[in-house]
């Protein structure tokens, strides 16, 4: 049987994948153009689902939130695609609300609100220094960077001029990107400084040994110069289902569950094989994909091997996100009575700990609005980095899935709430929700439910457990993602890479993108950016002699 061919194949069905499809498809409308996506959705690390019974919530199990202010790409391609979608699809937002003054910060076995951090620094359990006292942790990294590249917090700066200001800086003779965040912090901060900071920040992987170079400016943007976080009401995921439709409506094709198990690039095309046992050839490709994934197809790749330096110059870093679901929003008592004598509820945005959990956020409703009576929705934890480890006994093994298959585990000894028994063993969402997973097909395991719940009544002072009803839990550490995020290493010149591996092999038109090598990790705007500019290289790489003789049109720019 003849190999079927086609003009340009996509490996991976998330933002850059279905981005780069659906430009490219408005550029060769003659093309054949086909998304090639391992798992059974569109999204990659974007994933929305429905709860049960609170059809005005949706929980993001992947990527929930955009920074308005300075995520340029994403806020211009949410303005374009909702010219393009009738109004029932339009895609809204709201504002994310994530630090509110009386939510919790419950370390070192003391209960605090967020606000005394500043109004109240005796009570915090840390034995900071003078400048460290009556600070967030935030303003400490901040006061930090500011000593380690003086001028650099004006928040006058935009986020390209202070990429630019670390790219030049030294501290102590040595270039910044030869520096770790971490090591340069315990220059400038006291340790319990930095411990607090790790602590009440609610991240593991933030603060850690990663390009300080990058990790300076990342930081800044994300945590320190005014962030303006909005959410998606309908889910986030619902960026790449629109990309992926109205590619499909100019003619472009979309296949899930096809794992690229490896490729090679002889006389002039590519040679794919896929789990399915099928071969197909194309004359370009482009590889939308973590590190992780291109470690997976690496062995069988001869051109992946010759630019393995450049796709190990990023660490994935492992992340997980565990939704429950209650009968009515119980962490409204945790509230506090004011100076004024009004009482004032935890409500919204999140609280910290130190315990394993590290962080929970009381989820909104649709429109932004807290939830204040009825069924509600806490992301129970959302936990990250080295911490991750203490739950590595309560959940599947990370490899294991892929290699069947499968997109991500099955559960062997899943929680089952009220709420799943009430819906025949397992809710499935309504057809008109536009998001193409369901909140039952990613199951939590009943013993880290359990642990969960046993510390969010230790965090919020409770005498009792509240009753779970419901459960969800995504694992991002598995294959073949390999992590939430992933950071630039140190020692890395990480802006020579992205343009490097955006297009690695001189004559070989195998294209490279994704938010891992990109200015903004763990964002769909750094998906975006190294999709842009692969894009921009992939318009100026004819098709070699050897592919046009085969017959296949000749790409040519515009």
């Amino acid at each position: 049987m003849e190999n079927e061919q086609i003009d340009i194949a996509i490996i991976g069905g998330g933002v850059s994948g279905v981005y780069s499809a659906w430009k490219l498809k408005k550029q060769f409308p003659d093309q054949r153009i086909v998304v090639f996506e391992g798992s059974d959705h569109i999204g990659g690390r974007l994933l929305s689902v429905k709860p049960p019974e609170i059809p005005n919530m949706t929980a993001e199990l992947g990527g929930m939130r955009i920074l308005e202010n300075n995520q340029k790409l994403i806020v211009s391609l949410i303005e374009t695609l909702n010219a393009a979608l009738p109004p029932a699809e339009q895609i809204l937002l709201y504002d994310f609300p994530v630090d509110e003054p009386q939510n919790l910060a419950y370390l070192r076995g003391e209960y605090l609100r967020l606000v005394d951090f500043v109004t109240s620094p005796d009570k915090v359990p840390y034995n900071m220094s003078f400048l460290e006292k009556g600070n967030g942790p935030g303003a400490i990294i901040v006061n930090a960077i500011e000593q380690i590249v003086p001028g650099i917090t004006n928040p006058g700066l935009t986020e390209e001029e202070r990429r630019e200001m670390t790219r030049e800086a030294y501290f102590d003779g040595v270039p910044l990107y030869q520096w770790g965040f971490w090591n340069l912090l315990y220059r400038v901060i006291s340790s319990e400084g930095y411990q607090f900071s790790m602590d009440a920040g609610g991240y593991d992987s933030t603060l850690i040994n990663w390009n300080a170079s990058d990790a300076i400016p990342w930081y800044l943007s994300d945590f320190g110069i005014s962030p303006k976080y909005k959410g998606f009401t309908n889910g986030f995921q619902q960026v790449p289902i629109a990309l992926a439709e109205l590619f499909e409506k100019d003619g472009g094709d979309v296949r899930l569950e096809h794992q690229l198990r490896n490729f090679e690039y002889t006389d002039g095309q590519f040679t794919l094989n896929f789990n399915t046992g099928q071969t197909i050839t194309a004359a370009k490709l482009i590889l939308a994909m973590p590190r992780r994934a291109l470690d997976l197809i690496t062995p069988g790749s001869p051109q992946l091997q010759q630019i393995q330096p450049l796709i190990s110059s990023v660490t994935p870093r492992p992340l997980f996100k565990l939704f429950t679901t209650y009968a009515n929003p119980w962490w409204r008592i945790a509230g506090f009575t004011s100076a004024d004598g009004q009482f004032v509820p935890v409500q919204s945005g999140r609280s910290v700990t130190d315990l394993p959990v590290r962080q929970t956020y009381y989820w909104p409703n649709s429109d932004g609005t807290p939830a204040v009576n009825g069924r509600a929705m806490l992301l129970a934890s959302y936990d990250d980095g080295s911490n991750i480890g203490f739950w590595d006994g309560l959940r599947p093994k990370r490899t294991e899935a892929w290699k069947t298959g499968r997109s991500h585990a099955k559960i062997s000894d899943p929680f089952i709430g009220d709420d799943d028994q009430q819906n025949n063993s397992r809710y499935t969402a309504a057809p008109d929700d536009q998001l193409n997973q369901t909140w039952d097909e990613y199951q939590a395991p009943r013993r880290m439910v359990t642990e969960v719940a046993r510390q969010l009544q230790q965090m919020h002072g409770l005498d009792y457990t509240p009753l779970v009803k419901s459960a969800a839990f995504r694992d991002w550490g598995e294959d073949p993602y390999g992590g939430g995020w992933n950071s630039w290493n140190i020692g890395v010149k990480s802006w020579e890479v992205r343009d490097q591996i955006t297009y690695p092999i001189s004559g070989v038109p195998l294209y490279i993108c994704g938010e891992a090598y990109s200015d903004a990790q763990g964002w769909v705007e750094g998906a975006l950016q190294t999709a842009e500019i692969m894009l921009g290289k992939f318009l100026q790489t004819p098709l070699t002699e050897a592919r046009q003789n085969n017959h296949v049109n000749q790409l040519q720019p515009s």
